[in-house]
């Protein structure tokens, strides 16, 4: 077995160089709150993903005002799996070149054709004789079968300080608080069950870097909302495109044009996450939706009523932008909110709050006329606190004259536009209804 060499997770450019076979050791992104795809942590500052060519390409054609408003694009690094001494499956990525791995179709990733490789991938991923010996398959949600097979490797390298708890009984974790994303878990067993059972004639897969988009927040509290009214390609099958028509008809996407997809929000009583997944998101009404909506802007012990103004001008923003985007289209793309979840008036959790500062015979500590409105007590904290809007998600998105593809839109996508407004409405009549 190919024994990964020993070096600190992700730290690309300080322990770990890209001569060489020296890699980079990837690990589940444990900020990840939905998809289906596993997004993997290449450093601080940059994830990665199972690239699919179209994806790769509407990156690379982004016009420049979108570019504000969607994550930076970082290039290709090639993925394979390595053994280490503990008999465990690890993911491993080195510098992209291109003899080494053919490039992919616009099959989704599950559906990639198997490809040769080279000499020297062989070498570095020469566990193949182990994988002989491990199940094909692996229940999706099975943590047993994992710990039974001993690959791949669960047991993350990387926590957050503070516990995530979902609250949604599918993820078969909703009474643990855990130190992940429950859902990031999920989608790393099931991407690395799907690579494995390719594993004997594929060893070299293609990762998509990109932006880490929530680098910059301490505590981030990040919304995944689906857009738009339709969520199939142009080049679905009759098949799927039934089946996402009806979650379309069966959700708020058909009468908001949003869904929620997935949810973690810091609360600021308890000191952890609180997590949905995208089956809740899936079962709510409009009411229900406004409620998700007010439940992500609130931190357990008051509603943030500071987010409201930052919010809706990045959506004013992006809704201009893509208004002016003629023939695009964006099917199953997804819309990222965050926000720091760090209390903007006492700095950490409960513990520096006044109250609890007097319970442990402490002074109270500074008094909110002492920070800046909205801001955190650090120095040269801004006046309103730090948002971002992310569009996510490109693997079914076109445009005219993109990839030559048959079908060619008029005017711009105006089911997401949809789901703007409707994202701005409510936004704004919560305002309204909590000044």
């Amino acid at each position: 077995m190919c024994v990964c060499q020993t070096m600190e997770v992700g730290k690309y450019g300080k322990n770990a160089t890209r001569s060489g076979d020296r890699g980079v050791l990837l690990e589940p992104f444990i900020h990840q709150v939905g998809g289906h795809s596993s997004m993997m942590r290449y450093d601080d500052h940059t994830v990665c993903k199972p690239l699919i060519t179209r994806e790769q390409r509407f990156y690379e054609s982004l016009p420049p005002e979108m570019k504000e408003f969607t994550p930076e694009y970082k290039g290709v690094v090639s993925v394979c799996f390595e053994g280490d001494s503990d008999g465990y499956i690890n993911l491993v990525a080195y510098p992209y070149v291109e003899n080494e791995a053919l490039e992919q179709d616009d099959l989704p990733e599950r559906d990639q054709p198997r490809r040769k490789h080279s000499r020297r991938s062989l070498h570095r991923s020469s566990s193949g004789t182990e994988h002989k010996e491990e199940k094909p398959g692996l229940a999706s949600d099975s943590t047993e079968s994992i710990q039974e097979t001993k690959s791949p490797r669960v047991d993350l390298h990387i926590h957050s300080d503070v516990p995530f708890q979902m609250l949604d009984g599918n993820s078969g974790l909703s009474s643990e608080k855990i130190s992940y994303n429950p859902w990031s878990l999920r989608c790393h067993k099931q991407q690395l069950s799907r690579m494995r059972s390719e594993s004997k004639d594929r060893k070299l897969y293609k990762f998509l870097l990109l932006e880490n988009v929530v680098h910059h927040f301490k505590l981030p509290c990040v919304l995944d909302l689906k857009m738009g009214t339709r969520q199939h390609g142009d080049d679905a099958s009759e098949e799927k495109a039934a089946r996402q028509m009806k979650k379309c008809e069966q959700s708020t996407s058909a009468t908001l044009g949003v869904r929620v997809c997935g949810m973690q929000v810091y609360q600021l009583d308890t000191g952890h996450y609180l997590c949905r997944n995208k089956y809740y998101g899936r079962g709510l009404s409009i009411e229900g939706f406004r409620n998700a909506l007010y439940q992500y802007l609130h931190n357990g012990i008051e509603l943030r009523k500071d987010l409201f103004e930052p919010v809706l001008a990045k959506l004013r923003s992006l809704k201009a932008v893509l208004e002016r985007q003629a023939s695009y289209r964006f099917y199953s793309s997804s819309l990222l909110i965050i926000y720091d979840g760090k209390d903007s008036r006492a700095g950490t959790p409960l513990e520096r709050r006044p109250e609890a500062r007097l319970k442990r015979g402490e002074g109270p500590g500074p008094g909110p006329e002492s920070l800046q409105e909205g801001g955190s007590s650090e120095p040269g904290s801004s006046a309103q606190p730090k948002v971002d809007v992310r569009m996510i998600d490109f693997a079914h998105s076109t445009f005219k004259g993109f990839r030559d593809d048959p079908t060619v839109h008029d005017g711009p996508d105006m089911g997401y536009v949809f789901g703007l407004e409707s994202l701005i409405n409510i936004m704004e009549q919560m305002r309204e209804e909590n000044q």
